[in-house]
């Protein structure tokens, strides 16, 4: 194997390594976006129920 072919698949090694490495962060990206999306929704229908909660009470407290 002469240097330049070992230089040429050194190369190609180390762009291999570089598009898993984007592949990945970009994984982890949409992970942790979808993550806080599905935070904001959960927050969302917390409070939802939280003002149900609160209509509730005050349904209550107005028939009495």
């Amino acid at each position: 194997m002469d240097s330049n072919s070992a230089s040429f698949n050194a190369g190609q090694a180390k762009g291999q390594t570089e598009e898993k490495a984007s592949n990945m962060m970009d994984k982890a990206s949409n992970a942790a976006q979808s993550a806080k999306e599905s935070v904001q929704e959960t927050g969302q229908q917390m409070q939802a129920k939280a003002q149900g909660a609160v209509d509730a009470v005050k349904d209550s407290t107005n028939k009495s």
